[in-house]
């Protein structure tokens, strides 16, 4: 940029003002005469564009400079460089952001600006743009345009108004297709679908329809209903003919191709109508089963209108052809007598897409059932195993238990390719293979497909190192994020205790390379940057790593591999140069995800130091609060901007610092969030608004927009969804006169309506009250939901499922398969009398949804316990697959209970131990329950099993700790400084973790990021005598581990470097016993405070619109230089916001 202000200087001074006023300025071309005076009236928009359109086909010459000035001078104009360049960039630049404005400032082109605009913006390929000796990366400049909050709106928008107008419908429907597929914003709402032209030629009409069918799942359900209303009117025109037959259908196969997914929007008696035909030569398409792949949202009754029409085209549904014709039709597939067992076959083989489906999958599973019990007809299981695809997956235990080796060997190609198993069926079907392959080989596990997580970790651990190697760069990596932490540590330990540690660095890629342990990285020094690259690293991993690379490798290589800035120290930070820093920050600023938010507090201070003046304005959030003062008015709109596209928990954890942070975007804001362009400007900052903003300051019209933002939002308080509600109310009104699309745009919120509002809802629309249900999580967030969900679906099969007369059980309801299906976490109302009366098939069939569900109380829980033991029988014969599938259920085991299950696996104990609700005695019972079955002892335990053990870690006595063996100890620490345990177990892990690091008080910050919780068991002198450097390195979940009478040992120079997020991690009962000083630093660490003196900041960055002028303005007295000057200020503005 700089160099562009300097050619524009030397042109002025290459262009003497030897032109008199008595030069005829009347020979000025019409359209740069029109240029200038546009110029002149401060319409710097519509200047450039004549101007770019002008040197389009015309040649600049000195005699059209001549010109321009005489034209000026005669209007005796007088222009200074800096109030021209200053004029021009604060227009352009208020263009940008105040979207609004640029609507307005477009809607005032005429035709030819119009396409000059668009040329530029959509059409050209160049590069670079060329004004006289002037060139302009163009390239850039259009990717900041396209970056700016609101701009595509505008364009969108201004494309819909204009384009149909100026240019050829084609090239508008090309321009509207980038815009949309581009954005990540869907500028599409039902109000702006009603100005879609509805006059298109076919080709435009077809394209544009294309790209509305690939923008579905971006698009809200009143807007799809909108836009098929558009399309229909388009392609009813022909049918609207007065010699048209009234009672003929306009749905024509053609037409049933271009609506695309929007078929489901069809209502029932069109569907009806449709010609026999036409439908018949609709599924004759060979896309038509591509097409009807993809109508995930279609309703029962719609599918099986489409199914009866077919079947009367003379299309037999029952051939098996016509099946795979069938997409997701066959879903709702009903006609189910006298159905051949090849036919039921060919109809489970298509019903492996069904997953796919919005909503219905009880009525899925159901239809499975029955085609499972038809296809095996005559033949047995062990038979038919491979051809009945995905309804597999909902044989019981049972039926899987009872399968030979051989059908599980011989299906595999089927099995692996299934989806939806439970870990239960997982273990069963992985034991049958391997026990008929014998050997695990990579080739074995390599058919196994998704059946390789029940693999064992013992069988893992006694494979072949080599071969094992080849199982994790193979293409079973795809399933290692599903291996628990025990086999992935099973794996590990078994490769590096056979190979050579170089080679096993090279060879482990990905999430596997975490789990290596700190310990092992100090066994070898021959890694290069290279190796890094695909592994994904923890942060103590990356501290040593990045340490140890520093010495031999150029910070380029080192901050390229991504994951190794996690190691990044707040001392290198500041010692880089600022050439340095400011050459390498793009890298940090794309990484933001993989830096903690004391790193991130580094660069902002840094940045501060190198160019406060153009620091980017989300680094405002990690400074101290009083540096928001440093943003004036100008600068408010880059500020939203910036911070809307960051993750506003990421960069700062602190409450209170948010909170003013907030109240300065309110500030910028004007108080209100007007329209649809403030919407778009906040980005992810409207998950953060403080309720009342959210209720007294937002405009209906803003909400319309933000509705589907706040759907993206993860943790919205409930004060936040009580005004998001109350504004959903004002603006869509009662719930009795909702529609269903409008229903299921409102989505999860629909769960803070009372209970009347949801009454109706479900009564309306239950089978979207369902689908809504399953995604608004545990019962405490969606009480009155759930109760709904479970009163409508238990009233609905009242008088299906009738009353039981059974002894014990006189009278009671118990739930249905069917039922367990559709309530998912609902399932919490059944009563303990109805699940103890649940009829034995039906809870071994449902057992592992059962155990998801959170919400169940004791007696729940005991009843379902009770259950089990009836249906499987004495806990003695509970095979591993039993005890994993208990879920939650397992939580209702008593101490004896537990010690009469067979516990010898260390892959049922890591499901166990998930459990966070053990009491101590019962976590003892699990421990010495696993010792004994296993055959070992707290010494010959691996670091795989203590992985697995997890939680249950928590209940050892010292005596049991000191029994661990160091090496084995050392390759689990960084999963056992997880756990949340007492402070007298931290102490004991604290004393075995010396005796791998070291004595505490020689940790470094790599040693104290891998042991996590376990620093909780440090006593007063050792915090005491930490370098108050090493304090941002202690995880924040260590910080809360620390009891309060010894975090009071802390100095206050420690406190006030612990760093933003384990400042925030301190608690109630840990700062009561601080000191006012202390409290005074552990305000300055969360404010983000430096504790040094920051250097004298330079301006050598500071973009020219935010220095002060330089005295007295030289006089722009060439005109090219004029435009030159101008293009300039348009790059700046565009480029430098």
């Amino acid at each position: 940029m700089l160099r562009l202000l300097k050619i524009c200087f030397l042109l002025i001074l290459m262009n003497p003002a030897d032109v008199t006023h008595s030069q005829d300025s009347e020979d000025l071309p019409p359209l740069l005469r029109k240029a200038v005076e546009e110029l002149m009236a401060g319409k710097y928009l519509n200047a450039l564009l004549d101007v770019l359109h002008f040197q389009s086909s015309n040649a600049w010459t000195a005699d059209m400079v001549t010109k321009v000035m005489a034209y000026f001078h005669a209007r005796e104009v007088k222009f200074t460089l800096h109030s021209l360049q200053t004029s021009i960039q604060n227009y352009l630049k208020n263009l940008l952001y105040q979207p609004r404005q640029l609507l307005s400032a477009f809607q005032q082109l005429d035709q030819q600006q119009f396409q000059t605009a668009v040329k530029y913006l959509f059409n050209s390929r160049k590069e670079y743009l060329e004004m006289g000796n002037v060139v302009l990366d163009w390239e850039k400049t259009r990717e900041r345009i396209f970056q700016v909050p609101g701009v595509n709106r505008t364009l969108f928008l201004i494309t819909l108004e204009k384009c149909f107008l100026a240019l050829r419908a084609m090239d508008c429907v090309d321009i509207l297709s980038q815009i949309l597929r581009t954005s990540a914003v869907n500028y599409l709402q039902p109000d702006v679908v009603g100005s879609l032209p509805n006059d298109l030629q076919e080709d435009a009409f077809r394209n544009l329809s294309s790209v509305f069918k690939d923008l579905y799942d971006k698009t809200s359900a009143n807007t799809q209903k909108a836009l098929y209303g558009w399309m229909k009117e388009i392609l009813q025109k022909p049918y609207n003919r007065s010699d048209f037959n009234e009672s003929a259908s306009w749905v024509s196969a053609e037409n049933l191709w271009i609506l695309g997914r929007y078929v489901v929007h069809l209502p029932l008696e069109e569907i009806l109508k449709i010609s026999l035909s036409e439908i018949r030569l609709f599924i004759s398409y060979d896309n038509a089963t591509k097409q009807l792949d993809t109508v995930y949202d279609i309703t029962p009754e719609l599918a099986q209108a489409f199914l009866e029409r077919i079947n009367s085209s003379g299309f037999d549904v029952r051939n098996t052809s016509t099946v795979y014709r069938l997409g997701l039709l066959v879903c709702f597939y009903d006609d189910m007598e006298q159905m051949d067992a090849a036919v039921a076959r060919a109809l489970l083989h298509q019903m492996i897409k069904c997953n796919q489906l919005k909503g219905f999958q009880a009525k899925v599973q159901k239809l499975k059932s029955q085609l499972l019990n038809i296809a095996m007809q005559n033949q047995t299981l062990n038979d038919t195993l491979g051809s009945l695809s995905d309804a597999v997956v909902g044989l019981t235990s049972g039926q899987l238990e009872s399968l030979s080796p051989e059908a599980v060997h011989n299906a595999i190609a089927t099995l692996n390719q299934v989806s939806g198993w439970a870990k239960s069926q997982v273990m069963i079907l992985s034991s049958k293979y391997l026990s008929y392959k014998k050997v695990l080989s990579f080739y074995n596990v390599s058919q196994m497909g998704a059946l390789v997580t029940g693999i064992s970790t013992e069988s893992f651990y006694r494979m072949n190192p080599k071969e094992l190697s080849q199982v994790i760069r193979g293409t079973t990596s795809q399933y290692s994020s599903d291996l628990s932490p025990a086999q992935q540590q099973g794996i590990l330990r078994k490769i590096a205790s056979s190979t050579d540690f170089s080679s096993l660095v090279t060879d482990i890629q990905g999430a596997f390379f975490r789990e290596i342990s700190l310990s092992d990285l100090w066994k070898e020094n021959g890694y290069n940057s290279s190796m890094m690259k695909e592994k994904e690293l923890r942060s103590s991993q990356a501290l040593y790593l990045y340490e140890l690379l520093s010495k031999k490798s150029s910070s380029v290589d080192l901050l390229s591999t991504g994951q190794l800035l996690k190691g990044v120290t707040c001392q290198l930070i500041e010692s880089m140069s600022t050439d340095s820093f400011l050459n390498h920050f793009k890298v940090f600023e794309n990484n933001l995800h993989l830096l903690s938010p004391y790193q991130i507090n580094c660069l902002a201070w840094k940045f501060w130091e190198v160019s406060n003046a153009s620091i980017p304005p989300f680094f405002f959030l990690v400074l101290p609060i009083e540096y928001l003062e440093y943003i004036p008015g100008p600068l408010c709109v880059p500020f939203i901007e910036s911070l809307g596209k960051t993750e506003m928990d990421l960069l700062s954890p602190s409450f209170h610092k948010k909170e003013t942070v907030l109240q300065k975007v309110q500030e910028c804001l004007n108080g209100s969030i007007a329209d649809e362009y403030d919407v778009d400007l906040l980005g992810n900052l409207i998950c953060h608004l403080p309720p009342a903003f959210l209720r007294g300051r937002m405009s209906l019209k803003a909400m319309a927009t933000a509705l589907h933002q706040f759907k993206l939002c993860r943790q919205l308080s409930h004060e936040q969804k009580a005004e998001i509600k109350y504004k959903l109310l004002e603006l869509y009104g009662s719930p009795k006169n909702w529609t269903a699309e409008t229903t299921l745009d409102v989505g999860p919120f629909i769960a803070q309506l009372s209970k009347g509002e949801l009454n109706v809802l479900a009564e309306k629309f239950p089978d979207i009250i369902l689908r809504i249900a399953k995604t608004v999580g545990p019962l405490s967030s969606a009480e009155e939901l759930l109760s709904t969900v479970f009163e409508s679906v238990f009233n609905a099969t009242a008088s299906t499922e009738p009353d039981l007369t059974t002894p014990g059980c006189l009278g009671t309801r118990a739930p249905s398969s069917d039922e367990i299906i559709k309530l998912a976490e609902a399932n919490v109302y059944w009563s303990a009398q109805e699940l103890r009366c649940m009829d034995a098939g039906t809870f071994d069939k449902n057992v592992e949804l059962l155990g998801t569900v959170s919400g169940f109380n004791n007696s729940q829980l005991m009843a379902l316990k009770e259950k089990a033991k009836q249906v499987w029988g004495s806990l003695l014969g509970w095979k591993s697959y039993h005890i994993v599938s208990l879920g939650h259920i397992a939580l209702a085991l008593t101490e004896n209970e537990i010690e009469e299950l067979d516990l010898h696996s260390i892959d049922t104990i890591s499901v166990l131990s998930q459990q966070a609700e053990w009491t101590v005695a019962q976590a003892r019972s699990i421990l010495h329950s696993f010792l004994e079955d296993s055959g070992q002892t707290m010494s010959t335990l691996k670091s795989f099993d203590l992985v697995g053990l997890g939680a249950i870690l928590c209940a050892l006595n010292s005596t049991e700790i000191m029994s661990i063996r160091t090496a084995e100890f050392s390759a689990a620490v960084a999963r056992i400084g997880l756990l949340l345990c007492s402070t007298p177990v931290l102490r004991q892990f604290k004393k075995i973790t010396e005796s791998v690091f070291g004595t505490a008080t020689s940790w470094n910050g790599s040693v104290l990021q891998e042991i996590g919780t376990i620093a909780g068991g440090l006593n007063e002198d050792e915090l005491k005598a930490f370098d108050k450097d090493l304090m941002p390195y202690f995880q924040p979940i260590a910080i809360r581990s620390i009891p309060a009478e010894i975090f009071q040992a802390l100095s206050p120079e420690q406190i006030a470097n612990l760093g933003p997020e384990n400042a925030a991690m301190v608690t109630g009962s840990q700062r009561e016993r601080l000191s006012a000083s202390q409290l005074q630093s552990l305000q300055l660490a969360l404010d983000g405070a430096r504790t040094r003196t920051p250097e004298a900041p330079t301006t050598a960055c500071i973009p020219l619109s935010r220095r002060p002028p330089a005295p007295g303005g030289a006089p722009c007295l060439s005109g090219f230089g004029i435009w030159l000057c101008a293009l300039f200020a348009l790059a700046c503005a565009f480029l430098n916001p």
